[in-house]
């Protein structure tokens, strides 16, 4: 069965100027001068600097929560192991307001949204990611009254994601916009309308020219597709349940791409050009879900939220109801509420919220280990250059090697309570705290980009 992440961006890269200044930075100039004339020439140019320009034009970007793929994988080598408040940090910068959205990253730009006086004023921040100097720090919506939020969660919660010029931003019902690389607003709306009750968590995802959402609310629930281009809605489709706070996972199955919702009570995979259900699987009472699906080997990994915790190991080439037929397998231990799974190889491997990790066989889900790392988990754990990293809520990251015998390398410490997850580009990890944003790096004979920029 042929089963691969979703439509990536990836070509669209080569098919908009915007995306090869976004890319290539002070390169671009090489590329726009001859697009207009020899287009055919295009594609030689960019491999010509792919293949030639310096070390640090080839940063992977990670545009989206979760990253490129959105299941938590860097391609990126020469990252740090350790690291404290005094070891290894290239810049700390601090930022305004609170918010818990993850970085993203694009070419030499970080994006992430807070909320300040009291969330009444939604913002969508930019730093440059070589210096931590803040470029733009934009208002996308001033709202009279933000309304209750849990204390864990923030109004600016949900991760934006970076495509070429535009930055698609969502606070959940309080509005989703986008803007350009340069904090210009291109559109915004406020027809969303649903009641979080513990505030905005879920992030967006870009398919084709359709940003998706899906919007479990305390009352209403549905999941809906605006055209990027405009914020107008192409699709909507309701769904019954109850509250949740999921990111949605594009997936092609046979050929065919497919969008996996979890959702309160089920899951449900729509035909993501239109919204049409395809199939869907039920969960008992299990409803605030955020933990984002990943997929492999044949597999949806789906976690069922609160009250009925479980990890549901899903074929996904069913039709209409396939909760009797198509579990691979499921677990009711140490299953995350928060955190997403993390798929390396064969194995599969979970933080619950409470810090207990565990390593599964993919297939069949047996176990191999279980073990304490310690403190609360909300942030994803990422897998780069060769190693799985945890962050618990405290600051405090474990790095352990992906293998089925528990092997810690590392524990560092920053300062702070960490729930966001982490961003990868270049050669550094990003973090970020309540109060700052981190870029993390080996900085042996390397002096700090500007030390800490703004404190």
């Amino acid at each position: 069965m042929a089963f691969v992440p979703g439509r990536s961006t990836r070509r669209e890269l080569c098919r908009d100027v915007r995306q090869v200044k976004a890319v290539f930075g002070r390169y671009a100039s090489t590329v726009t001068r001859y697009l207009p004339f020899q287009p055919l020439a295009w594609a030689r140019i960019v491999l010509w600097m792919t293949l030639f320009m310096p070390l640090a034009a080839h940063a992977e970007n990670w545009t989206e929560f979760r990253g490129p793929t959105g299941q938590g994988h860097s391609r990126e080598h020469g990252l740090p192991l350790t690291w404290s408040e005094t070891e290894n940090v290239n810049w700390k910068v601090p930022i305004p307001g609170k918010g818990w959205s993850s970085p993203v990253i694009l070419g030499d730009q970080l994006w992430l949204t807070t909320a300040m006086d009291e969330g009444r004023s939604l913002r969508a921040i930019c730093l440059n990611r070589e210096t931590g100097r803040i470029e733009h720090n934009v208002e996308v919506f001033q709202l009279a009254d933000p309304g209750p939020v849990h204390q864990k969660n923030s109004h600016a919660s949900p991760t934006p994601i970076l495509e070429g010029d535009r930055i698609y931003l969502h606070f959940g019902s309080h509005g989703t916009a986008c803007i350009t690389r340069s904090g210009q607003i291109v559109w915004k709306t406020q027809e969303l309308k649903y009641y979080h009750r513990h505030g905005p968590g879920g992030s967006p995802v870009v398919y084709g020219d359709l940003l998706i959402v899906s919007c479990d609310g305390y009352d209403i629930q549905f999941v809906v597709a605006l055209d990027k281009r405009t914020g107008k809605i192409r699709w909507k489709s309701p769904r019954k349940g109850y509250q949740a706070y999921t990111t949605p996972l594009t997936v092609q199955v046979q050929g065919r791409d497919q969008l996996i919702s979890p959702g309160a009570l089920r899951a449900v995979s729509y035909d993501p050009l239109t919204g049409r259900e395809l199939w869907w699987i039920r969960y008992g009472d299990g409803y605030s879900n955020v933990p984002r699906p990943i997929c492999g080997h044949g597999l949806v990994f789906i976690c069922s939220g609160f009250e009925q915790a479980v990890l549901l190991a899903v074929r996904p080439d069913g039709q209409g109801d396939v909760t009797d037929t198509h579990v691979a397998w499921s677990l009711k231990r140490g299953v995350p509420l928060t955190p997403s799974p993390l798929l390396v190889g064969d194995e599969l491997y979970l933080v619950s919220d409470n810090g207990i990790a565990s390593c599964l066989d993919a297939k069949t889900g047996k176990t191999h280990w279980q073990q304490r790392i310690g403190g609360n988990h909300s942030a994803s754990p990422i897998y780069a250059d060769g190693r799985i990293y945890y962050l618990n809520e405290e600051g405090e990251s474990v790095v352990i090697e992906p293998a089925r015998e528990f092997k810690k390398l590392a524990t560092n410490q920053l300062d702070g309570h960490t729930l966001a997850s982490m961003a990868v580009s270049g050669k550094a990890i990003f973090i970020r705290s309540a109060s700052h944003v981190y870029r993390l790096e080996n900085l042996q004979n390397q002096t700090p980009s500007r030390g800490n920029p703004g404190e």
